[in-house]
């Protein structure tokens, strides 16, 4: 019988649980952007999830995104929908990161992984918002009202879609490529905690 592998099981479940408190807590520390409507917010709550998926597989990853929102759902103000659309994104972000890096390690495939990651979940994004989070939000503020938030930064749109193509999809991009960025300055130091190479020194 290999017992080898049960303290490796239980140090994942204790990282993937960490990173997903850390990734909650995250979501908390959202801020505006200027050139955005207010109620769109940024925050870095998939760098933990990131940072699962390169040292403990895609599937760790996607537990991560999904604990985070399982927990925000407890507290959520909408319904499920935002924490559902959050779960989508945030699991196209990490899984396309996860399989290059686990099909080949080294830097460049983590970051050909991550970017192509980036790209996957600003595209996914135009039909998340579309389809799922704007027709909530239309329960409590109008799509012309949407619209107009948009307009008051860019008069010339026309329609919610067109918002979606200029603003979200940039926006989701630039998030995806910040937690990029702080994932390949902070990882390789990391590396040996997360993946439990540091007890065997």
């Amino acid at each position: 019988m290999n017992t080898a592998a049960k303290p490796v099981n239980i140090w994942k479940l204790t990282m993937t649980a960490m990173l997903s408190a850390i990734a909650f807590m995250l979501m908390f520390l959202e801020f505006s952007v200027p050139v955005m409507p207010p109620f769109i917010k940024m925050d870095l709550s998939e760098l933990p999830a990131l940072l699962g998926a390169f040292a403990m597989g895609p599937v760790s990853g996607v537990m991560i995104c999904f604990i985070k929102n399982l927990l925000h759902l407890l507290m959520s103000t909408t319904g499920g929908v935002g924490e559902l659309s959050n779960f989508l994104l945030g699991a196209c972000f990490v899984l396309p990161a996860g399989l290059a890096y686990q099909k080949q390690k080294g830097k460049k495939r983590a970051l050909a992984g991550a970017l192509a990651g980036a790209v996957l979940m600003a595209g996914v994004s135009i039909i998340s918002n579309y389809f799922i989070v704007y027709p909530f939000y239309y329960n409590f503020m109008s799509e012309e009202a949407v619209l107009q938030a948009y307009q008051a930064i860019f008069p010339g749109a026309e329609n919610i879609l067109q918002c979606l193509v200029v603003f979200n999809t940039p926006f989701t991009l630039v998030k995806g490529l910040l937690s990029v960025a702080v994932t390949m300055f902070i990882y390789k130091p990391l590396s040996p905690f997360l993946k439990g190479n540091h007890r065997n020194r």
